[in-house]
């Protein structure tokens, strides 16, 4: 087949197959045509992570455990101490720690003057003392004010984030108790998962 005629049965074959893509594929009559789909936006629950257990607790706890049952203002109070964690820019290692400490420290209460019952003038969620520099009775007794004050004087402790949970807390709190906190970690741990996110 000489070149002239080769190029001729080509074009016309290109031309029946550009015709056929122009012309589309074939119309359905309106009896068999599909109905058409109304497209509704779908509701769709998403839950966020909870934290991973290898953050909250990266030593595995220390010795046996305490839990205690929790009121509403309880709850409250630990989800205070997680919301001021988070508005630090810390990680939720710093809520457990902060949570464990306050367990220990009031049970998750903010307590005021307690008379011959308190530790010297003790208040708030972290039994901070005004006449240590901790702030005013009124500031000490603020969630959000004692967790900040918490939270600085843990950000000042070389390596924290390594330490075993009652060696963080201690170093920031002093206590007669050192290892005390230690047996609040898995509540505590448990407690920011469960409040992280929400």
């Amino acid at each position: 087949m000489n070149t002239m005629l080769r190029k001729s049965v080509l074009g016309v074959a290109g031309l029946a197959f550009a015709g056929g893509l122009a012309a589309g594929p074939l119309h359905a009559t309106a009896a068999h045509a599909a109905p058409p789909v109304e497209a509704k936006p779908v509701a769709v629950a998403v839950q966020a992570d909870k934290p991973d257990s290898g953050k909250l607790i990266p030593h595995g706890v220390q010795g046996a455990q305490s839990r205690i049952d929790l009121d509403g203002e309880q709850v409250a109070n630990a989800k205070a101490i997680i919301a001021a964690t988070k508005k630090a820019g810390l990680p939720e290692r710093a809520a457990v720690i902060s949570i464990a400490t306050s367990l220990q420290e009031s049970k998750l209460e903010n307590l005021g003057h307690l008379g011959d019952r308190n530790d010297h003038d003790s208040l708030g969620l972290f039994q901070q003392r005004p006449s240590s520099g901790w702030g005013t009775p009124e500031q000490i007794t603020d969630p959000e004010y004692s967790t900040t004050a918490f939270l600085k004087g843990l950000k000042q402790v070389d390596g924290w984030q390594d330490m075993p949970l009652t060696e963080a807390a201690q170093t920031v709190q002093v206590s007669a108790y050192p290892d005390a906190y230690a047996q609040w970690e898995q509540q505590a741990a448990d407690l920011v998962a469960q409040h992280w996110n929400s």
